[in-house]
């Protein structure tokens, strides 16, 4: 069991990014900086690269007419949809790529996986275990690892390559969400898991 929760096999995991793109990067972050958050996220990515794991880049990103969007009545407006008008709203920060090899996920809602291939890619790939990272912790991330643990997917979040638009926010799931969907870890953490 030691071994287990120590180790983290390149072959069968993947990094799974979330929205590290011009128009989320660009909002205030808390409660470390998104600047920060990516240079962990790219940290981390060099580092899955070179041992032979997979990085998967997700990005939101919409059509023009805005079809494709959810557009439920809602009390509260969003704070991430706030710049989705810029031109590079969706365009991936290049800190993160993409490199050869990694696989890019467009969705068109917070989590990652409906909608889109990403469980499809992964089990074609033989990835049973996912490392999430990327901004917002309680919207995409959050949203991403409920999906996934219903897909039986062992986790790892990877808490200072994360951030969301208030520090509540951001440690709401850490406490009471992700311990029970998996493992809490540093980037200096899972770095030295991925051998």
């Amino acid at each position: 069991m030691e071994q287990q929760e120590n180790y983290i096999d390149p072959h069968r995991a993947a990094l799974v990014v979330i929205d590290l793109q011009q128009g989320i990067v660009g909002m205030d972050a808390k409660p470390r900086s998104s600047h920060e958050v990516v240079a962990n996220a790219a940290r981390l990515a060099s580092h899955m690269r070179s041992h032979g794991g997979l990085v998967v880049l997700v990005r939101v990103a919409f059509e023009a007419d805005g079809k494709d969007r959810l557009m439920p009545l809602i009390d509260q407006a969003i704070p991430l949809h706030r710049g989705q008008a810029q031109a590079n709203f969706s365009d991936l920060v290049p800190e993160m790529g993409p490199h050869a090899g990694d696989l890019v996920i467009t969705k068109r809602q917070w989590g990652a996986f409906y909608g889109t291939p990403l469980d499809l890619e992964l089990r074609r790939r033989g990835k049973d275990t996912i490392i999430l990272c990327g901004i917002a912790t309680n919207f995409g991330v959050e949203s991403t690892a409920r999906d996934a643990y219903e897909r039986a997917y062992q986790q790892v979040f990877v808490e200072d390559a994360m951030a969301s638009m208030t520090e509540e926010g951001h440690r709401y799931p850490l406490q009471f969400i992700f311990p029970r969907l998996g493992r809490i870890r540093t980037t200096e953490q899972v770095i030295a898991m991925v051998r």
